[in-house]
């Protein structure tokens, strides 16, 4: 089972998109699922019910921090090549699909659907892969 169709299988195991994407790549980065799991879990419905950044997206971006932060709590260095790959992130998304707002990629105030939220998923995954390498 590849990365996509593994984070599609637990989006259909009732985990939010954000969960998805981030619990999909637990081994690769070395975090267990269970806190990946927690950590997006306010992630997902777009943070704020709709109102927020794409919780797929969100959950790339989770996995730019876990990837690329050196954990130094006294003296992070880390912190600006992690901004790096979360613009990447965010910018092949909103190129890719037009927004990384969850209530314009479902339309609802349009009535237009940008991308589903199993596409979305889809898409962070790819883009995790190409932009982290993972």
């Amino acid at each position: 089972m590849n990365k996509k169709e593994l984070a599609i299988a637990l989006h259909d195991q009732k985990y939010n998109c954000c969960q998805a994407v981030a619990c999909s790549f637990a081994d690769e980065i070395g975090v267990n699922k269970e806190t990946l799991f927690k950590a997006g879990e306010a992630f997902g419905l777009g943070m704020g019910c709709m109102n927020g950044t794409c919780g797929a997206v969100s959950g790339a971006v989770m996995l730019a921090g876990f990837k690329n932060s050196d954990g130094n709590l006294e003296t992070p260095s880390t912190k600006v090549d992690s901004y790096k790959l979360s613009k990447k992130i965010l910018d092949t998304f909103e190129e890719k699909n037009g927004s990384t707002v969850c209530r314009e990629l479902k339309g609802v105030d349009t009535g237009k659907v940008l991308r589903s939220c199993p596409d979305c998923i889809m898409d962070a995954v790819e883009i995790v892969e190409n932009v982290l390498e993972l």
